[in-house]
């Protein structure tokens, strides 16, 4: 277990280890380390695993009870990650993941359709779910009659999310999303997969900094303007605001280290440090120490770094650059 003392722990399951961005409460949240100009602290290596390089279908698993409007921004997210947008724009962010290669000199794709969805508005697998559930859930959405998600060994990418009403095994506690791979006994193929939960309801101030403030922790992140006022979320609400950014950490993660042996630091593969997890809180130039980092305010006062298709605009974490060594987004000063 890779602890860094900054506004999560990383914590594995035992079980299977699925790599997770996760929270601590006794995480400081004003005595962050990251490793934005730090090259020299970060090993960051590649060991001979596939990365994503081949066009990704996505698809989304909506388990739970949605909001219609929720729903409409995350796929508009989605979109964004191979649409044009004025810059500095999601598809923009999305061009330091695909600096990864894998071992033949292919670089991550920049090509992501969304491909289907599932509605599991039933509760397939209950309220109360295990991380195990989740290749459950996606083996549901395959087999399902008359309309299942094509099961997609090739390229395809499973995201699960799960509504405000869900519980699922560390969320809040621990987690606020997860990425792993099926298991053939399970689902019949091997294919990457990844679990993200709504936390509007259950922890925005764990899941969706920095639009909310965990209670426990004194005063709230120094804002855009370097004051102490809670962060304005740029589509209205804290907890889908919160989530795509922890989508988009764990897409880049998936995408560099599907299968676990590809790119992350450290020794243990068990416990690995991922190109997101190395620039955690870190949303622009000059962030640490409980600060996201200069970004931009629209014309209501709302948070945002990057702009995506309809007019939308998000705030979404940086991830770490191995050219720049250092972690970077395209709005960055520098």
């Amino acid at each position: 277990m890779h602890k860094f003392c900054c506004y999560v722990l990383l914590l594995l399951s035992f079980l299977y280890f699925p790599l997770a961005l996760s929270w601590s409460q006794n995480t400081q949240f004003n005595q962050a380390e990251n490793y934005e100009g730090s090259s020299d602290l970060v090993k960051l290596e590649y060991h001979m695993g596939p990365v994503l390089a081949s066009p990704i279908n996505l698809y989304i698993i909506w388990y739970g009870h949605w909001n219609p409007t929720h729903q409409a921004t995350i796929r508009d997210f989605l979109y964004s990650l191979s649409s044009s947008a004025p810059y500095p724009s999601v598809a923009d962010w999305w061009k330091t993941v695909r600096l990864y290669t894998d071992q033949t000199g292919s670089n991550i794709t920049g090509s992501i359709s969304l491909s289907g969805e599932f509605y599991d508005s039933r509760y397939s697998h209950g309220v109360y779910l295990s991380r195990l559930s989740m290749q459950s859930i996606i083996k549901t959405a395959v087999a399902s009659y008359p309309r299942p998600l094509p099961l997609n060994p090739r390229n395809g990418l499973y995201l699960v999310l799960t509504s405000s009403d869900v519980h699922v095994e560390d969320f809040c506690r621990a987690a606020c999303g997860f990425h792993y791979f099926t298991f053939p006994t399970i689902v019949g193929v091997t294919v990457p997969y990844a679990w993200i939960g709504y936390s509007g309801a259950q922890c925005p101030g764990m899941c969706a900094y920095p639009f909310a403030w965990p209670k426990y922790s004194g005063k709230p992140p120094p804002s855009t303007n370097g004051g102490n006022n809670i962060m304005r979320a740029p589509n209205g609400d804290a907890g889908v605001d919160g989530m795509i950014s922890v989508i988009a950490h764990e897409l880049a993660e998936v995408s560099s280290n599907p299968l676990v042996n590809a790119w992350y630091a450290g020794d243990d593969p068990t416990a690995p440090t991922e190109i997101a997890d190395l620039c955690l809180g870190l949303y622009g130039s000059g962030g640490g120490g409980g600060y996201v980092g200069k970004v931009y305010k629209d014309s209501w006062g709302n948070g945002y770094n990057l702009n995506g298709v309809k007019g939308r605009r998000f705030l979404v974490q940086w991830v770490w650059n191995p050219v720049r060594r250092r972690c970077f987004g395209p709005n960055a000063m520098d």
